[in-house]
């Protein structure tokens, strides 16, 4: 397998005799010269040759002594053609990727010298050690893995919605402050964080000042994607040799995700109100309405609808009709544009209203108090009514399913459980009618 390569050169000095004739009284004359011990650093892609063609693999620091050669994985992963002359090219976060490429070199170098110059051989899992804060280094930095894990957010190949996810989970963890090191890994410590999450509220998660959010406490699906999230980080540290082991793979299936028995929805009266709406045109407001009203006529999540691509769609007999994967958890879908659907591309030039989630929930708030709904409009809600309107207008539980891209179909029956909740109170409602205008009868009322 090609790969491109950054080549420097570090001499270390090493003072050894050499004759240089004779003296007077006869004696070898000596003198003391520099011998330079050579160490070649290369910046490599891959050196074994297993990265799949086009897919992205590991950028590697080769060091060359004594004829003897050491690979160092600096966590970043391109493509082969983005690495040219041991510089990350033709990406857009090739900066930080530089960057971190840059910090890691300088690191390896000093822990290769640190061993020449102590005379003791060069042990690659040691200098992966020095290079990452672990073992020995943990007594004196108690943030050791939380600074590993801040460094490596930025390298991952995800959604930026994804991204964020990583950071809060860091933040949660200083918060926690009893997970900052990698000797506080173990079992019993991962307990004590799931218990420790387990009692956040929904105020102190996510900053919402819903009334009665301060007391209510976070459910266990969001308590899994933190495990979800942090599991995925020590994995990464497994691959790169600075653990050798998660807790998390003795804990596997211990923290599930759990199903949000209820879901709200909107009425048909609300989503009227809110498809009279007309703010000006261009304004956040007319976007967030627009976006919102897309969501509820094709059922796409927030991130799908920022990923829309009409290319996509075929048109099949007058329809645009899409077989494709969900962007949070890769599920197929089948969607097909309905003409509200449409109505909203045409404004945008057959694009959706491009809008940062935060201020779509922020105008979607400003909706909701101006049209006096009491349903908390969010940007998932569109997803949620348009799942419960297919089931209510008579669409099968499998169709709906893949519809909203469920990867488990108890999702789907949330759906199906409110709209059986919603029955029984209307046949609640007649009842109390019914039986008011009995008693009227019987008071002689007319």
């Amino acid at each position: 397998m090609p790969y491109f390569r950054q080549v420097f050169h570090i001499y270390v000095a090493k003072f050894v005799p050499t004759f240089s004739g004779w003296g007077q009284n006869g004696d070898k004359k000596l003198k003391t010269i520099n011998k330079k011990a050579m160490i070649t650093k290369n910046i490599v892609w891959d050196h074994r040759g297993r990265t799949k063609t086009g897919a992205e693999g590991p950028v590697e620091i080769r060091v060359y002594h004594n004829g003897e050669r050491f690979y160092i994985n600096t966590g970043i992963k391109v493509r082969g053609r983005e690495l040219r002359d041991g510089i990350i090219v033709g990406r857009q976060d090739a900066d930080v990727l530089n960057e971190r490429l840059s910090i890691v070199s300088e690191r390896v170098m000093k822990a290769v010298n640190r061993c020449i110059e102590q005379g003791i051989p060069i042990d690659v899992a040691e200098i992966k050690k020095q290079v990452y804060n672990i073992g020995q280094t943990d007594t004196h930095n108690r943030t050791a893995m939380i600074e590993w894990m801040t460094e490596q957010v930025p390298l991952l190949n995800i959604k930026e919605g994804t991204r964020r996810r990583y950071w809060v989970l860091l933040k949660r963890m200083r918060e926690y402050g009893s997970l900052s090191a990698w000797g506080d890994l173990s079992v019993e410590n991962i307990y004590r964080f799931d218990a420790w999450l387990h009692r956040l509220t929904k105020a102190q998660s996510n900053g919402d000042i819903q009334a009665g959010h301060e007391r209510v406490t976070i459910g266990d699906a969001a308590v899994y994607n933190y495990h979800r999230t942090l599991g995925a980080l020590l994995k990464r540290a497994v691959k790169f040799g600075i653990i050798t082991a998660s807790p998390y793979e003795r804990l596997r299936g211990e923290f599930r995700k759990g199903v949000t028995e209820s879901v709200e929805f909107l009425s048909e009266e609300e989503i009227a109100a809110i498809e009279s709406l007309h703010p000006m045109e261009g304004t956040q407001m007319a976007m967030a309405r627009d976006l919102f009203v897309f969501q509820i006529y094709t059922g796409l999540a927030y991130a799908d609808t920022q990923a829309f691509d009409i290319s996509d769609y075929k048109n099949v007999g007058g329809r645009w009709v899409n077989t494709g994967n969900r962007i949070k958890t890769g599920v197929p879908y089948v969607s097909q544009l309905m003409p509200q659907a449409v109505e909203v591309l045409e404004r945008y030039g057959m694009q959706t209203p491009k809008v940062n989630n935060v201020q779509y929930n922020m105008s979607l708030k400003v909706i909701q108090q101006a049209l006096g709904i009491k349903t908390r409009l969010h940007s998932h809600l569109g997803r949620h009514t348009f799942g419960t309107r297919m089931q209510a207008l008579g669409a099968k539980l499998e169709n709906v399913q893949r519809m909203m891209g469920h990867r488990d179909i108890r999702m789907t029956q949330r759906y199906a459980k409110v709209l059986a909740e919603s029955v029984r109170d209307d046949f609640s409602m007649i009842e109390n009618k019914l039986k008011n205008k009995k008693l009227i009868k019987l008071n002689g009322g007319g």
